[in-house]
């Protein structure tokens, strides 16, 4: 068997302050001779399950990564530059990107890291990990933000914050258009009511209760998008009782009732 030798880095020498400097000066330089849509963000193509974003102080879309225009079904950079969370999802989901946004433009927050709603390929809402960091100016201002969103991978949703809402998490992603109701989603998970619900805030923010009313708003919305089906329809098709209620909480997380949604979105009703 031949000898194995450990490879360690090599002895760097020490360099001065002034150096350092001038290489800063000189990466300064070169930086300025880019092509700024030709940068970091192509690199993000090319990584499977992850999707960058980057965002002006007024929440305007500079740069997203193909994978991401590819989710909301645009073919290329002139479809989404320029567009809000608002101008791309429901109402209730913008809201809350925004005020991710605001909290680190405004300084209050360094990083932004948590777990949340977002669309798969199915067009279902799933749990997506999102990363954001605030941009800097060369003074060091906060002039915008940038993201990174990604599913968990296996060895993540092993973790108790996943186990834990994981089985709920499915059901009602399965069979929310059923009557479905919290207390019996508890038991099938083996867990308290209590539980669930305090389970659910730590990994969402929300209760299970609103998982479970965003996921069909969501879904709603979709199908007011991409369907010819009546209001009524889709409420039941959806796991609402009837149209009224489906109405009401529609309105309450997008802004908008379901005739007025379609309409923005250029569909006829």
């Amino acid at each position: 068997m031949r000898n194995t030798t450990l490879l360690r880095p090599r002895e760097r020498p020490v360099r001065t302050k002034a150096e350092i400097a001038r290489w800063r000066a000189r990466r300064g330089e070169w930086f300025a001779t880019l092509e700024p849509t030709l940068l970091y963000q192509r690199l993000f193509d090319h990584i499977p399950g992850v999707y960058f974003f980057a965002k002006d102080q007024h929440g305007h879309l500079m740069f997203a990564s193909q994978g991401l225009m590819d989710r909301y079904q645009m073919r290329d950079d002139s479809e989404i530059i320029g567009r809000t969370d608002f101008d791309l999802n429901p109402g209730s989901m913008a809201q809350a990107y925004v005020d991710d946004d605001k909290r680190l433009i405004s300084g209050r927050a360094r990083v932004i890291e948590r777990i949340e709603l977002w669309w798969d390929r199915q067009g279902m809402p799933d749990w997506f990990l999102v990363t954001k960091l605030p941009m800097m100016d060369r003074r060091g201002r906060p002039t915008g933000v940038m993201g990174l969103l990604r599913r968990p991978d296996e060895a993540e949703r092993r973790l108790p914050v996943f186990q834990t809402v994981a089985q709920a998490v499915e059901i009602m992603r399965r069979d929310y258009a059923k009557l479905l109701l919290i207390e019996d989603i508890a038991t099938a998970c083996g867990q308290s009511l209590r539980q669930l619900q305090r389970r659910f805030q730590t990994a969402f923010g929300v209760t299970p209760q609103e998982f479970l009313l965003k996921t069909r708003v969501l879904s709603a919305a979709r199908m007011l998008e991409t369907t010819a089906l009546s209001v009524a329809e889709i409420a039941r098709d959806c796991g609402f009782a009837d149209q009224s209620p489906f109405t009401q909480h529609f309105r309450k997380r997008t802004g908008l009732t379901p005739t007025a949604y379609r309409q923005s979105q250029g569909k006829s009703v």
